[in-house]
């Protein structure tokens, strides 16, 4: 069976998020993957008898969209940091249509940060909708429930509390949500626009 590749990110000392932080929520990111593998191996091992094992298999089903989600959600987040901090160009075809869709970068940086403090696990996502040809902003619950279907996310950022208690204390989503986007490299989140465009 193809199985799924941890992949090796290029993080360097970023604000606000200390590397201790990093080192600990790649491990879970490396568990997504590891269980995304598991749970396809375990499937095709109960499909030898689908009838028998249906209710294990259908279960199983459900659980592979929360690892996968979980390791595909963690790939734009922690791609967005390599490289380094990055601000967006005035003349970025991505800074064009944000400000198209929403009015101005700053009004949908301040859509999207008061998106990331909903209430409860989950993660602020930024898409692009190939059919409508738009920029939309979402919440997930924990990984996986309210992906938009058909759309590629363009930004990530993970608001569980693993990724910010440590160094900020629950008090501190804020201050965490802030430095996500000092540190951000925003040439990394325009190629995924304009490889999202391209699909």
């Amino acid at each position: 069976m193809k199985k799924f590749e941890e992949i090796k990110f290029s993080i360097p000392e970023l604000k606000g998020i200390s590397q201790k932080t990093n080192e600990e929520h790649l491990k879970l990111y490396s568990g997504y993957v590891k269980h995304a593998n598991l749970i396809l191996e375990h499937i095709d091992d109960l499909s030898e008898d689908t009838e028998k094992n249906t209710y294990e298999i259908a279960e199983l089903q459900r659980r592979f969209g929360f690892e996968f989600d979980g390791m595909r959600n963690h790939e734009y987040y922690f791609h967005g940091f390599e490289g380094g901090s990055k601000e967006i160009d005035d003349d970025s075809e991505l800074k064009k249509a944000i400000e198209e869709e929403w009015g101005s970068f700053e009004d949908w940086i301040n859509r999207f940060k008061s998106i990331a403090k909903t209430r409860g696990v989950g993660w602020a996502i930024l898409y692009y909708d190939p059919h409508s040809k738009r920029l939309l902003n979402a919440w997930i619950d924990e990984q996986h429930l309210g992906h938009l279907t058909g759309l590629s996310p363009i930004l990530a950022l993970d608001m569980w509390e693993h990724s910010f208690v440590a160094d900020y204390q629950p008090s501190g989503k804020g201050k965490y949500i802030d430095d996500f986007f000092e540190n951000l490299n925003w040439s990394v989140i325009e190629r995924n626009y304009t490889d999202a465009r391209i699909v």
